[in-house]
């Protein structure tokens, strides 16, 4: 899969949404930030758009995507938040066009279904990252994910990477082995999302990494379930599973009525009998690691060790 060149300081970053409408007062915190990095930014017109919930209308945000892309003074892409309103575009994005300009493009949450569908229809690597809005603007935004972040989208030589939890946040193993693939996935509800679509994610012999926020166990029994019978987890090479942000029993005075993640884990994936690494501090969670997707990483997961070898 194929590397957009590297950003460096006085590159310019195209910062737009794709999902949601950015809150009241978030903007200028979010252009700030980038330029802090020693970036120049354009602003899309979606950081200020509103249709209800999303930042403009479908075809509006699926307009700036591609004006982004094919523009040639715009040198990386940064999603200033989450939300919802992605998958919704897209059937607008012009896809030879985004093949043929590949940029780095960073964003996490709502963005996976972006990040699915650049890595396998347009074959460049993205970032599933901090976004400037959300994390960026924090005042805990930590120097182990600013570090994560800028060495990513900035390293002129990535392979041999290692991905590394913060000091004193260990990696658990669920089941040991070692798995070799590229890296796919994000979002658990997004990736979930794409099934039966056009966009529909492609595990095979992939290494797939899942996350998610404000789920109740039984939903993400029920995401996990519908991704097993739909062939994805045995087809996948191995899992890394990251931060489960306050995921857990909808009603937890009744844990009678409740199964732990670790139960729902154990039941659905570990018969997979693949190498699955767990506690990775990736997802919604500070601090957090930058992943570039697309990329082919090596999985030991006995020894939590996870390094980007093509």
């Amino acid at each position: 899969m194929r590397i957009a060149k590297a950003l460096k300081k006085g590159d310019t970053i195209g910062l737009m949404s794709a999902s949601g409408a950015t809150p009241p007062g978030k903007l200028h915190p979010a252009i700030d930030s980038v330029e802090k990095l020693g970036f120049k930014v354009v602003v899309g017109e979606t950081c200020r758009a509103r249709h209800g919930y999303l930042a403009g209308s479908d075809e509006l945000r699926a307009a700036e995507v591609n004006q982004m892309f094919r523009d040639p003074s715009i040198d990386g892409i940064f999603c200033i938040r989450g939300g919802y309103g992605a998958t919704k575009i897209l059937p607008y994005l012009d896809y030879d066009m985004i093949q043929a300009n590949p940029k780095v493009f960073a964003g996490y949450s709502d963005v996976t279904a972006l990040h699915i569908t650049f890595n396998q229809k347009c074959d460049f690597v993205t970032y599933h990252s901090p976004m400037p809005s959300t994390e960026f603007i924090q005042l805990d935004m930590d120097d182990y994910s600013w570090d994560s972040f800028i060495n990513s989208v900035t390293a002129t030589e990535r392979k041999g990477l290692s991905l590394e939890n913060p000091s004193g946040q260990p990696m658990t193993t669920l089941v040991t082995g070692q798995a070799t693939g590229q890296l796919i996935g994000g979002n658990l509800t997004l990736v979930t999302a794409s099934l039966g679509t056009p966009y529909e994610i492609d595990t095979k012999d992939k290494i797939l990494f899942l996350e998610d926020i404000d789920e109740n166990e039984q939903r993400i029994d029920r995401m996990l379930t519908q991704l097993k019978l739909a062939g994805k987890l045995d087809e996948a090479a191995g899992i890394l599973l990251g931060a489960w942000t306050d995921c857990g029993p909808e009603n937890p005075e009744q844990p009678e009525n409740s199964l732990s993640l670790q139960t729902i884990f154990n039941e659905i994936l570990v018969p997979l009998k693949k190498p699955i690494v767990m506690d990775i501090t990736c997802g919604h969670c500070l601090p957090t690691m930058t992943l570039p997707l697309g990329r082919t990483i090596a999985v030991n997961a006995e020894t939590h060790t996870i390094k980007v070898v093509g």
